[in-house]
Parts: structure tokens; C-alpha cells; sequence
């Protein structure tokens, strides 16, 4: 398997904080091709039953998501100017390149780089990779904050599960730049469909470090069988629910500050990076979560 790529000497971070693909370095300038082969990387074959499975769970649960999502998208366009979508790249199964599609969260024309360098320290640190913006952001849109902490941004991809590009559960699928900085143990998350949901959304998320979801998303690959994608499901609406819950609560709490003002996401990155946990858990006691 051979993928090439562009990797900029300088770039922005996409929307969602991740690091970009871009085809150039901003001048104009092509930008140094990367060139990953994985010709010994193990390829497991998609079982039958996975797609069969997302089908049927989709059909069952149209009443509820369709309307979610008609609504959500009239809450968008109204909330703030600009498209209600957005597409960006990620790696699929089998260094696969795709689009997915995301509910637009940030203002059109945000600022990324806080987003780009949180990131990175995320990949290199072993603390929780908490979201910058849930200590407030003042680049989300309108309602965009809701959006992210529940997980409902994602919720389109839907449709990328119906083109078979993903699974209703697996590993989140990376992006390309994200992908290039892998270690070999790290890119075996392509051997298998990326997902809406997995082992790792309910399991801590942005309460587990970057080491901590490879090691999930493998363990996942691993044990995959239709109990456990169902049980993944199950608990995944219990987690949407807990975290509508607690973002309503954090939302509460920055609109009763008294200053009243956005956190800054700079000195937020650099509080953070500088707080990096000493201790780390096994994985052991991480599976058993």
C-alpha cells in the first residue's frame, strides 16, 4: 500500500483542530512530497455483517436522527452566516483518502493556529486531550460550542457511513498530516473502517491521551464482533446524553463569570501543555473502563 501526499513546511490547522492537507506551502510553492509504504502493514478485510449492521441501525433510527439533523441544520444557517457544512480529508480504510462532512462550528473566517499547535502537543504529551474550546473560545460561531461538546458536528457523516466510506463504529479516521507523523504500531488504525462512534468515544475520549485512543482503536480491530459494535452503539447514546448535560452545565458557568469575557486560547494551550499529567494508565485498566 503506498500513499503520497503533500506535507507544508507551514500550515494551518483545519476546523476541527486537526493539522492540514494542503497541496502547498502558502506561497504558491509545491511543498515536499511524503511517501508512506505499507506493503508489510497487515490489511484486515471489512466483515460482511459490518455494513448490514449499519444499514439496518440507520433505517431503524431515521425518525430520530433525520429530523435532529433538519434541525440542527435550520439552527446553523440561522445562528451564522456562512455554509451550514463542511468537508475535510481523512484517511480510510487502507490509507484510503476521503471527505468527510461536518456541521460548521467556527466563524468562516476563524483563526487556526492555536487549534494547530494544541494539536501537536497532543500527539507529543501524555496528558487528556481535552478540547480547546471547552474552556471557551471566542472563533466557535454561535451554538457551535453545543455543537462540539455533544458530538452533533459529526453527525452528518451519516451519509459517509451509507457510501460505505466509514462504519457507524471504528476509529475516528485521522487526516492525512495527522497520519504522516504515525509511528508504524499507530498507523494500524486503517486496517479497518473508520466510525461515527467507537471504543474509544466511550471510553473516556477527551478524558484518555493520544496513546491511550491508539492503544482502544487496536484493542477494537482486534475483538471486533456485532456484540461488541452494539454495545458500543448502546453506550454511545448514554455518553451523547452525559456530555448534553455537561456542556449545558459549562455553558451555565461561563455566562455567570463575572468579567463575563472569553478565555484566550493561547494562554489556555500554554496552562495545559504545562500541566501534562506524571502519571499514565495501562491499558490494561484502560480496556476494562
Amino acid at each position: 500500500m503506498r500513499i503520497e501526499g503533500h506535507l507544508p513546511h507551514i500550515g494551518r490547522a483545519t476546523k476541527g483542530g486537526s493539522l492540514p492537507y494542503n497541496n502547498s506551502n502558502g506561497n504558491g510553492a509545491k511543498a515536499t512530497r511524503v511517501i508512506l509504504d505499507f506493503r508489510d502493514a497487515p490489511m484486515q478485510r471489512v466483515p460482511g455483517w459490518k455494513s448490514t449492521l449499519d444499514i439496518t441501525c440507520i433505517l431503524l433510527a431515521l425518525p430520530i436522527w433525520l429530523p435532529l439533523m433538519i434541525l440542527l441544520m435550520l439552527i446553523t444557517r440561522l445562528a451564522s452566516p456562512g455554509p451550514i457544512f463542511y468537508r475535510q480529508k481523512r484517511v480510510g480504510l487502507g490509507g484510503k483518502h476521503f471527505s468527510i462532512w461536518k456541521f460548521r462550528t467556527m466563524k468562516v473566517s476563524a483563526e487556526t493556529q492555536s487549534h494547530e499547535h494544541y494539536f501537536q502537543e497532543l500527539m507529543r504529551v501524555d496528558r487528556p486531550m481535552i478540547k480547546l474550546d471547552a474552556y471557551g473560545d471566542p472563533r466557535l460561531a454561535p451554538f457551535g460550542r453545543f455543537l462540539r461538546a455533544s458530538g452533533l458536528d459529526e453527525l452528518p457523516q451519516i451519509f459517509n457511513v451509507l457510501c460505505g466510506e466509514m462504519s457507524l463504529v471504528g476509529p475516528r479516521p485521522c487526516t492525512p498530516n495527522e497520519f504522516a507523523h504515525y509511528e508504524l504500531r499507530q498507523r494500524e488504525r486503517v486496517n479497518g473502517l473508520p466510525g461515527l462512534t467507537g471504543y474509544w468515544q466511550v471510553n473516556g475520549k477527551n478524558k484518555t491521551t493520544f496513546n491511550e485512543m491508539i492503544v482502544m482503536d487496536l484493542f477494537y480491530l482486534k475483538n471486533l464482533s456485532i456484540l461488541l459494535d452494539l454495545k458500543i452503539m448502546l453506550k454511545t447514546c448514554a455518553v451523547i446524553a452525559a456530555q448534553l448535560v455537561e456542556s449545558k452545565c459549562r455553558l451555565s458557568t461561563q455566562d455567570n463569570r463575572q468579567d463575563g469575557a472569553p478565555a484566550s486560547p493561547a494562554p489556555i494551550l500554554q496552562t495545559l501543555v504545562g500541566s501534562a499529567q506524571k502519571s499514565r494508565r495501562s491499558p490494561t485498566t484502560i480496556l476494562q473502563a
